[in-house]
């Protein structure tokens, strides 16, 4: 008899393994943000970038906020499942909902930032700065 068993009731974590490395991700989806928020302050110090900054996001800890609020917005809201029930109603949907802002992410309107800050992508390695 062969059957397969959801892992905390979530059909998009078909194995405990999956269930454990989408929690080591943590880390790869926070730390490229808050290097992001950390040089920020750093762009601003350049005549061309803290005019870009003024001019677009109303000033360097305007940008910040609007960077952390939409992802608290976003990156917890159930998304990213293929439907609510799938996303997941506990920490492990939230997870989810985290990595499809970061999926997101280039269409966001502080991506540039983002670049300009020596991101390239949320596999980065942590360690460099």
């Amino acid at each position: 008899r062969q059957y397969q068993r959801r892992v905390h009731g979530d059909d998009q974590v078909p194995n405990a393994l999956i269930f454990i490395d989408k929690y080591s991700q943590v880390a790869r989806m926070v730390y490229p943000i808050l290097r992001t928020i950390d040089h920020i302050d750093k762009l601003a110090d350049g005549k061309a970038t803290k005019l870009y900054i003024n001019q677009t996001f109303g000033g360097s800890e305007r940008l910040k906020c609007l960077i952390l609020q939409d992802f608290f917005r976003h990156a917890f809201d159930g998304s990213g499942g293929d439907n609510m029930l799938d996303a997941g109603n506990c920490i492990d949907g939230r997870l989810t909902s985290a990595w499809n802002w970061c999926q997101n992410i280039r269409t966001k309107p502080f991506y540039p930032v983002f670049l300009m800050s020596g991101f390239s992508s949320f596999d980065d390695d942590l360690e460099a700065d």
